[in-house]
């Protein structure tokens, strides 16, 4: 028959590996998103080391689609310009790294577009590696600013496994 302590000292071990098994559950959560959050952040300010270059917007047109019937329509701005490279002239088509991206609302399609007139000189950044390769904005670095936040999830999820880790008398010593 087991003893009073045996039978108290088992409920005790399996609430300890819950909290062991949700901690590193937790900060290997959190420390996805800091990847997800340091990756993006990186792009984003390797961007703003690419060459600038004039360019002047050949063309942009709103696109419109719509997956089925019971779906909402969504749209977005083609845009294309024109820019020179060490003498050779080039074009692109990429409002940012991830395309030109679509939007339920109509009127900000119809603001992007607005923003890219025909005719208009701006300028546009060019990947030095891939000089085929530009765009007319460049990434935002807000994903390094929000980093502390899954972060917290790492530190606090660590934190839970140590504390359940550590010996009870360790606890309330």
């Amino acid at each position: 028959m087991p003893t009073s302590s045996a039978r108290s000292s088992t409920p005790a071990a399996s609430g300890r590996w819950f909290l062991i098994g949700t901690g590193l559950f937790t900060a290997l959560l959190g420390a996805l998103f800091v990847w997800l959050l340091a990756r993006s952040f990186l792009r984003a300010r390797e961007m703003r080391t690419w060459p600038e270059r004039e360019c002047v917007i050949l063309s942009n047109e709103i696109e419109e689609r719509r997956h089925d019937p019971q779906s909402p329509r969504e749209y977005r701005v083609n845009v294309e310009f024109g820019y020179a490279w060490q003498g050779t002239r080039m074009t692109g088509n990429q409002l940012t790294l991830r395309g030109n991206p679509w939007t339920s609302k109509f009127k900000l399609a119809e603001q992007r577009a607005a923003e890219y007139p025909p005719g208009k000189m701006t300028t546009c950044r060019v990947n030095p590696e891939n000089p085929s390769f530009a765009v007319l904005k460049p990434d935002s670095l807000a994903p390094g600013y929000s980093i502390w936040f899954p972060a917290l999830f790492v530190i606090g999820g660590l934190g839970m496994v140590v504390r359940a880790a550590l010996p009870v008398q360790a606890r309330h010593e």
